[in-house]
């Protein structure tokens, strides 16, 4: 009897599968300290048990993509072992804060598929929830993956694509329960900027910039338990490299927004997201921000922000995203699009 398996390809998806992914994984201090060491993470209030209980929490809540990298590396092994690359994101939401002593599992339901032209792989779309121990769904997202073919001639499904919200509204926003930002700190927070004084159009150079370590990558891939064979297995491309992970990617920029943004605390959504091109070590990586929308929020002192947050390599021109026929920059990382809170 076969013990061992190659992993998922692209003609083993159903539309409408539900996937309960393994393995549960228990998160605490370690994680967030391994976090911060990585990228550094450095916002306040995932950083301070007393700054987080002045906010109204009990205590300093995990960081938010700590919780998607968790869920997101669970997915692995069922969803993109046998990616060629992780294409985009949509409709994600945190929907409760993850606290250091909870476990997370996670789930998949497949709601997309569509052949590529060359039949040697095809898209597939999953909508994934991080699960509580108590049953909660602490985020969902969606994301697609393009997926190998086991066997080219493998018939192919019928092309569905989902049709996804361009951007969450703020109507769509969870925000943490008892955050209050009406007695907030700037000084202890890093900055003065307040929600007020970011105007929709704006933009923020971050101005540092972090040359990505081969063994910082690698560390960071397998504390999210992310199994895909392109980032640990150099013979998966033909160049010989390996692919950062675009998770990586995400939080390097997050951890550099923090010069221009450090009072943008929690993210409570995923609008969109693209990994326009590979990443590799050696890339230094940069980061500048725009502000999409802004809107007023129901809690006490707080607003929330929607940002796109773009990584590049360095010796990109600034604030440079698409070129004049649509498509990213060839320096262009990630483009992201997200929501999160500030006080006013």
């Amino acid at each position: 009897m076969q013990k061992t398996t190659p992993g998922r390809f692209f003609e083993d998806y159903r539309l409408g599968e539900v996937i309960s992914h393994a393995v549960p994984r228990t998160l605490s201090g370690g994680e967030r300290a391994l976090y911060h060491a990585l990228y550094p993470a450095r916002h306040a209030l995932h950083s301070s048990d007393v700054f987080a209980r002045a906010a109204g929490l009990p205590a300093a809540p995990i960081d938010e993509l700590i919780a998607f990298h968790t869920v997101f590396g669970k997915t692995v092994p069922d969803i993109s072992l046998n990616a060629v690359a992780n294409l985009g994101y949509a409709e994600g939401r945190w929907l409760r804060p993850v606290w250091p002593g909870d476990t997370l599992r996670a789930e998949s339901e497949v709601i997309g598929l569509k052949e590529n032209s060359s039949g040697k792989s095809g898209v597939i779309w999953v909508r994934s929830r991080g699960i509580n121990q108590h049953g909660e769904t602490v985020l969902d997202y969606v994301r697609w993956v393009m997926v190998r073919k086991g066997d080219p001639a493998a018939p192919a499904p019928g092309p569905v694509v989902p049709e996804l919200k361009p951007a969450l509204s703020a109507a769509d926003l969870a925000i943490p329960e008892g955050l209050d930002f009406t007695r907030y700190d700037f000084a202890l927070a890093g900055e003065p900027h307040r929600w007020g004084d970011y105007a929709i159009g704006e933009r923020i150079d971050h101005v540092d910039g972090v040359t990505i370590e081969e063994a910082e990558h690698m560390i960071a891939t397998r504390l999210w338990q992310n199994t895909a064979k392109v980032h640990f297995d150099a013979t998966q491309r033909p160049d010989g490299r390996r692919l950062i992970y675009g998770g990586h990617v995400i939080s390097l920029a997050r951890a550099l927004s923090f010069n221009g943004l450090a009072n943008a605390q929690p993210i409570v959504a995923l609008n969109a997201g693209a990994h326009a091109n590979p990443c590799f070590a050696g890339d230094t990586v940069r980061a500048w921000s725009e502000v999409l929308d802004k809107a007023e929020t129901a809690a006490p002192g707080i607003g929330a922000l929607r940002l796109r947050l773009v990584a590049c390599r360095h010796g990109a021109a600034p604030f440079a995203l698409r070129d004049e026929a649509g498509r990213y920059l060839p320096e262009v990382l990630l483009d992201l699009d997200y929501w999160a809170l500030m006080p006013l």
